[in-house]
């Protein structure tokens, strides 16, 4: 007999009751947070472990969660004035003059309040900005832990008054007796009447809860979801990346509530645990030092938290290590320099790698109070300053070598650092690699000004270089022959530019030959098929193997025309729509195109073609038509 969730249902009447009805069976018991209390201890309950078992360790490793960050936040009840004005300035960067001002008002509203509500304003207020400043928009949720439910209520109050963030409350009926919950022993009118609402709003607490909880998990609102108890089990939410702790929590109760963040999901690295109850309070030193966890194996607990001032003691080696890139470039203004350096395919690949690892690490020690405070305001600006320089780098290097949009870019953490503490949308706001095909966008790479930043002759050049080779490479299996020529073209002008040719004969080089990919500029084609595009592609082909057979130039240029046209007109007359998914109709096709070669080539114009050649060209023209020819 196997029992899920053994942690829960084993020390009750249902378990004994289980116990009677199979008196004889083997139990193994599954949890990821087992209890260890002498009264309720769940090895002695099922005789042991069973080895090897699975830690929360393991599981990080395996990717099967994600690691958890831990933030102790304390928000200080009586706090000097400039202390409060450090603080709005650094946190409220994203806002404007008059949202500053406005949130100011609101945040002065916690002094005409009673202590006990003073407490839970300051920290919805900073809760609240917390949420707005780094996560708001990007798709990611939370969820508020309250101590009772009519503090739940008044996170909620408090929450709407300041207006940021969308917000809902799960909370289990209230005990009605006496006006009282059994528990908290306390007056719970407002819980009656919230109660009463929501069960005049959904009809039911089952469907209370579902829809609430649907809302959270596939919904843009609510953004923050708080409880008490309730949905601090068993409730996966992948959405979910941070936890408010508001209420001190133990054991296996606080295991399983840090882990409502772990669950995995689509670029999200970390989950968040922010605590304003001095849970756990310094990470500094081993978990079990804490009573919270006491009983629990040390190494097992090894992985389940870090502090976030460990990924932030990261930051300066990689902020060194991106600079540390571009250590041979002598003069730090030089912004052409540094797209030059990056021109080399290895180094801007590490480049990104890098950008990608301190954008990241800025992020999260941007989402901490602690680093935010204790940070010089010239160290702050520099660390900004160079992330939106290094991230604008990294767009023109894009376009400049005309690569395609890395859509890790518009990842919604990254987006959201940008938006709010930066202000640079512009930075990530990649428009596609030039098309060489469009005359309009060509002739803005070569105004004065040039587009996307390619202010000086090189620059300009490289775009076009790069988006015309990565076009060549695009439409390669249209046209071998015509673009394999070109794509040599291409490269040599690359290559004769890092040889020093001047700046403008690489700007004029790689314009021309730009002109002739477009214009499609066959060298020397027989005129029965100029201007027939298919035909001139099949000739491309055709030609090297009538060359290899002793004929002169102009016999040679005739028979490879004829046979062009001659399998452009078989795949015509045996076109169909869904050709290509239809074997039969390529095999006639195909017996077609034999039959020319065999009669028509090999046999009325005495061309010396092997069997392997003539299969050979059947099999190219296929290719080539099925690149060209759709439907």
């Amino acid at each position: 007999m196997s029992v899920d969730e053994s942690h829960r249902t084993n020390f009750g009447s249902l378990s004994a009751r289980m116990r009677q009805m199979f008196p004889n069976a083997c139990y193994l018991g599954f949890t990821g947070t087992p209890l260890l209390k002498k009264e309720k201890n769940n090895f002695a309950k099922f005789g042991g472990l069973i080895e090897p078992h699975y830690s929360i360790n393991q599981a990080v490793e395996d990717h099967a969660v994600v690691p958890l960050l831990y933030e102790g936040r304390h928000v200080e009840m009586e706090q000097n004035r400039a202390a409060i004005d450090l603080w709005f300035d650094r946190h409220t960067k994203g806002l404007t003059k008059e949202q500053q001002a406005d949130l100011k008002k609101k945040y002065a509203r916690a002094e005409m309040l009673n202590k006990a509500d003073q407490v839970i304003y300051m920290r919805a207020f900073d809760i609240s900005e917390h949420y707005r400043s780094n996560w708001q928009g990007t798709g990611f949720k939370a969820q508020l832990v309250a101590p009772n439910k009519a503090a739940a209520l008044k996170y909620q109050e408090f929450l709407n008054d300041i207006g940021f963030v969308s917000n809902e409350v799960i909370i289990s009926a209230p005990d009605m007796r006496e006006g009282y919950e059994e528990v908290d022993d306390e007056p719970i009118d407002e819980v009656v009447k919230f109660w009463q609402k929501m069960m005049s709003r959904y009809g039911s607490e089952e469907e209370y809860t579902k829809q609430i909880i649907n809302q959270f998990k596939h919904g843009d609102e609510p953004e923050i979801l708080i409880v008490v108890d309730k949905l601090l089990t068993g409730f996966d939410a992948p959405r979910n990346a941070v936890l408010y702790l508001c209420r001190m929590l133990r054991e296996h109760t606080l295991l399983q509530a840090i882990a409502r963040v772990n669950r995995l999901f689509e670029g999200k690295d970390f989950g968040y645990i922010v605590d304003y109850a001095s849970v756990l309070g310094e990470l500094d030193k081993a978990l079990t030092m804490y009573g919270a966890f006491e009983g629990f194996d040390e190494d097992d607990l090894k992985g389940t938290l870090s502090s976030i001032h460990e990924e932030i003691s990261k930051l300066p080696q990689r902020y060194s290590d991106l600079w540390d890139l571009f250590k041979e470039v002598k003069n730090q203004h030089d912004e052409e320099a540094y797209e030059v350096l990056l021109g080399d395919d290895a180094i801007r690949e590490e480049f990104y790698q890098r950008l990608a690892d301190y954008t990241k690490t800025l992020g999260i020690a941007l989402s901490s109070e602690e680093f935010v405070m204790k940070m010089t305001d010239t160290k702050l600006k520099q660390y900004r300053d160079d992330l939106k320089r290094f991230q604008s780098l990294k767009s023109a290097v894009k376009l400049r070598y005309a690569e395609a949009i890395d859509y890790r870019d518009y990842e919604p953490k990254i987006k959201k650092l940008l938006d709010t503490h930066i202000q640079a949308n512009e930075v990530v706001q990649l428009n596609e690699p030039v098309n060489i095909f469009d005359e309009k966008m060509f002739n803005k790479v070569k105004e004065e000004q040039g587009v996307y930043g390619a202010k000086t002759t090189a620059a300009k050049a490289d775009v076009i270089a790069h988006a015309t080779k990565k076009a060549i490479t695009e439409k390669m299996d249209e046209d071998p022959a015509f673009y394999e020529k070109f794509s040599k073209l291409i490269q040599r002008a690359i290559d004769d530019k890092a040889r020093r040719i001047s700046d403008l004969e690489y700007l004029n080089k790689v314009s021309d030959i730009r002109d002739k990919v477009v214009t499609k500029q066959h060298d020397d084609v027989p005129k029965k098929i100029d201007g027939n595009e298919d035909a001139m592609a099949f000739y491309g082909i055709l030609k090297p193997f009538f060359e290899t057979c002793e004929l002169d130039e102009s016999v040679c240029e005739g028979i490879s025309a004829d046979t062009a046209l001659a399998i452009k007109s078989t795949l015509q007359r045996h076109w169909k729509v869904q050709f290509w998914d239809d074997d039969d109709a390529q095999k006639r096709a195909m017996n077609d195109i034999d039959d020319y070669l065999y009669d028509q080539v090999k046999g009325a114009r005495s061309v010396d073609l092997t069997l392997e050649q003539m299969d050979e060209i059947i099999e190219r023209s296929m290719q080539v038509a099925s690149h060209r020819m759709h439907g």
